[in-house]
């Protein structure tokens, strides 16, 4: 690391528990970031803020003037662009030694593995069901971690899933079946800072798997009513008929 290197990140340096070896890390990972919304546009704001070397950024959306109150990543005169194009410029500003790969397509089949192929962590911040199980299986399938997040209403979760090291249970053993207009934003609404935090949330797992320091549980589902500011948590049990992971069930 250089003396500027050392500088901008003294602060996280200064942690015993993760010192120099954790942020050399950090700067040789690899993290996969699909979709540039309310989640995604934070937990890339602050991976690239922490130093991540590469991120990758997949969203085939362009930014609207309603995705504004919680996208804060992005800026007024950047309406209309992509996503992934705005996010690109404004990491840029943030943190120009970070290496931003941009993907403006939604990511599917083949593309699909083989972004997350080349992943060392993957964020799950899309916001509709279809895209999550496809996510799911793909880095069950690769044996990638996954950290995945939502958010609606006053609601938000997350869950992380260790696939590297074990792929019992799975995202699909907690939601085998779920239609993308129960989870749409567009339809039941979403209060700014409450999807900002789970993408904090989100950033924080990711930073731990990245760097190798820090504790991240594999399906523990964590659950926040921000309503009444209380979290939840609970352990995830494998379903024996999971369609996703049911054969690695001894």
């Amino acid at each position: 690391m250089n003396e500027s290197e050392l500088d901008r990140y003294s602060r996280q340096l200064l942690l015993p528990n993760f010192d120099i070896q954790g942020q050399l890390n950090l700067a040789q990972a690899k993290v996969l970031v699909i979709g540039l919304g309310g989640l995604g546009n934070i937990a890339a704001t602050y991976l690239a803020t922490s130093g991540v070397g590469t991120l990758v950024l997949a969203d085939g959306d362009q930014l609207e003037n309603s995705n504004l109150p919680r996208q804060v990543l992005y800026d007024e005169h950047q309406l209309g662009l992509s996503k992934v194009a705005a996010a690109a410029e404004q990491i840029a500003l943030k943190n120009s030694a970070v290496q931003v790969e941009v993907i403006a397509k939604k990511l599917a089949g083949d593309a699909l593995l083989h972004a997350v192929e080349q992943a060392d962590v993957v964020l799950d911040c899309t916001d509709n069901f279809t895209a999550r199980q496809a996510i799911n299986r793909a880095c069950l399938l690769l044996k990638k971690p996954l950290v995945s997040a939502a958010a609606i209403r006053w609601e938000g979760q997350l869950v992380s899933f260790l696939y590297h090291q074990q792929a019992l249970p799975c995202y699909e053993c907690l939601y085998p079946a779920l239609s993308d207009q129960q989870l749409s934003c567009n339809e039941s609404g979403i209060i700014a800072p409450v999807v900002g935090l789970l993408g904090v949330y989100q950033a924080l797992e990711a930073v731990k798997l990245a760097s190798g320091c820090g504790v991240v549980k594999h399906g523990v589902l964590r659950l926040f009513d921000g309503f009444d500011g209380s979290w939840r948590e609970m352990r995830l049990t494998p379903d024996p008929q999971c369609s996703a992971c049911s054969l690695e069930n001894p």
